[in-house]
């Protein structure tokens, strides 16, 4: 039943409604110009959220909260595209694996407090890996505004700093769009990572006038004299040359291929750098060029003279715990920190990848070699070689994790998206995973993030709908990120989600049974996926054998959406190049009594075991 109201009543109702248009501020419409301004009168999170389409953003991971809804309210006002994630973690990964995908930076907005330590996590996985981010806080109010004890009001910029390149502290409303826009150049420039824009949120509900033009893109720096030094060495002819090519290729393919063949050139790459180099090309040996690495790479380096490195850091990881062969070097790299940082170089480059490239093909006349058939010939022998190891079936019982690899590449195109998580099976992936475009696969190296895989791939499909996308998880990472799935059930994100299933952290199995003769911490308590998958609203496919193996992963890819297909995994006594790389490597560094120390433990549990493995 409706209430009465009095004539007089009503009339004042009318007249106090009329008069609440009057007391709220207009503002003027706000215009992003072609040339990339932002102009007009409006508050603070308007321009933010204007600053960001002029920049390019094309989506905005994050939750939002009470220092944010504004900036939230005001991306929904805009059409700016926002994914909601059940963590802020997968914020970060997301993004993560979009910029990955895309080469542009990845964006999240998050509050303070808790919103920045749930997501340092991925910022940190971004910082070692040299993936641009840029990272919107809410801040706890300052200035007059400030009052003590505000929820979330740790040292949030201080945090923000131990993983990020460079953080930007707002004070002013008028300083969002520059400082905004330095966030996107700076997360570019150097060497690429997170960068954080701080925002106290009293300032995104203040107006101004603003007029906030472009301030150009990263500087792409060119040592000439280096370069030349780098030229001189590789026009001596009896010198044979070997690249090795890192992240910082990825956008010249076209370049570097160019002068592989000018140089006839063996091309190896880091693990971020697979696909910069088509693995099809008659002269790509896969990733690494060590022990570590593949078995081409290896074989194939052998005969080099001079490494040629460009764009590439020499990382723990890609370099199986610094154990490459030593050779003589030439480094090539954008961030001169890199330079020398790791290996003794006879030259170096400060020098973005691409303009460094693009020097030596000018001098193509000084730098070039005959065609050498017999190179491509032993590549092929040692591409049929490898090849024969991974199609052998090493599980004792369920399948093998290299067989579902290869069935995986089988199902998807040179341009789809595959990200593969902290397993040991990564190793695997990088090995046999043929990567022949930029861009299509994807790997956390130097931070090694368990969990990353899953929102990353998200990210991804969020940034290419139109292409097929898959993750390798183990069933160790997925715990870490599982409720993810969730998203990708309600954003319907159609990515297939592998889980290798053998119950335990077998990465550390590997590397614990090995040292210690037992294992500890590493058994996980059972999971009913399937069950998993229907509470989370995601299709389920379970594969236990290998003689279903290639027709469960079909049926996976085949169905419309988001997909969590459980494969039981029996890693039996797969080889694992870089573990054994990485573990003779370690054992070399230790002191005699050390070696003494790990080889009478190992003796004396032969003998008696008091604690098994769990």
């Amino acid at each position: 039943m409706l209430p009465q109201v009095s004539r007089r009543g009503a009339i004042q109702a009318l007249a106090a409604a009329s008069a609440i248009p009057a007391l709220i501020p207009q503002q003027a419409e706000a215009r992003v110009t072609p040339g990339g301004w932002v102009t007009g009168s409006f508050s603070g999170a308007r321009a933010l959220v204007e600053t960001l389409l002029s920049e390019g953003t094309r989506a905005v991971f994050g939750i939002p909260g009470a220092q944010e809804n504004e900036l939230w309210d005001e991306m929904k006002q805009r059409g700016l595209s926002y994914t909601l994630v059940t963590h802020e973690f997968s914020a970060a990964t997301m993004a993560d694996g979009y910029a990955r995908a895309t080469g542009q930076p990845g964006v999240i907005a998050i509050v303070p407090g808790p919103g920045i330590t749930n997501c340092m996590t991925g910022l940190g996985e971004a910082r070692l890996d040299s993936i641009p981010i840029v990272c919107i806080v809410g801040d706890v109010a300052r200035g007059e505004k400030y009052r003590a004890f505000q929820v979330h009001e740790l040292d949030n910029t201080a945090m923000l700093k131990t993983v990020c390149k460079q953080v930007f502290s707002v004070d002013s409303v008028g300083d969002i769009p520059l400082m905004v826009r330095q966030a996107f150049v700076a997360a570019q420039s150097d060497e690429p990572g997170p960068v954080a824009v701080v925002v106290p949120y009293n300032l995104f509900l203040e107006r101004h006038l603003f007029r906030s033009a472009p301030i150009g893109g990263p500087v792409r720096p060119l040592d000439l004299s280096g370069t030349e030094e780098a030229i001189e060495l590789l026009s001596k002819e009896n010198l044979r040359i070997g690249i090795y090519a890192g992240l910082g290729c990825m956008d010249h393919s076209a370049k570097l291929i160019q002068l592989a063949e000018v140089l006839q050139a063996p091309v190896a790459t880091s693990v971020s750098g697979k696909g910069a180099f088509p693995a099809d090309h008659p002269l790509s040996v896969g990733w690494g060029y060590g022990p570590q690495g593949s078995i081409v790479a290896e074989r194939a380096f052998a005969a080099v003279d001079v490494v040629l490195a460009i764009g590439v850091r020499f990382s723990e990881v890609s370099t199986g715990f610094y154990s490459f062969p030593k050779k003589r070097l030439i480094h090539v790299d954008q961030c001169r920190e890199n330079l020398g940082a790791v290996y003794s170089p006879e030259v170096l480059v400060h020098a973005d990848a691409g303009r460094f490239l693009g020097a030596c093909l000018a001098q193509s006349d000084r730098i070039s070699r005959q065609p050498n058939p017999a190179l491509a010939d032993r590549i092929v022998n040692y591409r049929e070689s490898e090849s024969r190891v991974f199609h052998t079936n090493y599980a004792r019982r369920g399948n093998d994790p290299m067989a579902l690899i290869l069935a995986i590449r089988e199902n998807m195109s040179s341009e789809d998206l595959f990200y593969v998580d902290v397993t040991a099976s990564e190793h695997l992936a990088a090995e046999a995973w043929q990567a022949t475009q930029p861009r299509t696969y994807f790997n956390p190296t130097d931070n090694q993030g368990m969990g990353w895989s899953l929102p990353a791939a998200m990210g991804g499909q969020r940034a290419f709908p139109g292409r097929k996308v898959a993750t390798l998880t183990g069933d160790g990472c997925l715990l870490m990120s599982a409720m993810e799935l969730s998203t990708a059930a309600r954003e319907n994100l159609p990515v297939k989600f592998f889980i290798l299933d053998d119950g335990a952290y077998h990465y550390m199995q590997m590397l614990q049974g090995a040292a210690y003769k037992r294992t500890t911490a590493t058994i996980l308590a059972p999971i009913n996926y399937e069950s998993l998958a229907k509470g989370l609203g995601v299709d389920f496919v379970k594969i236990e054998s290998g003689e279903t193996l290639a027709e469960g992963v079909k049926a996976a890819f085949g169905k419309p959406g988001p997909v969590l297909t459980q494969v039981s995994t029996d890693y039996g006594t797969r080889p694992f190049r870089w573990i054994d790389a990485a573990r003779n490597r370690f054992i070399s560094e230790l002191s005699r009594e050390q070696k003494i120390r790990f080889a009478a433990r190992l003796g004396s549990r032969s003998v008696v075991m008091r604690q098994g493995s769990d």
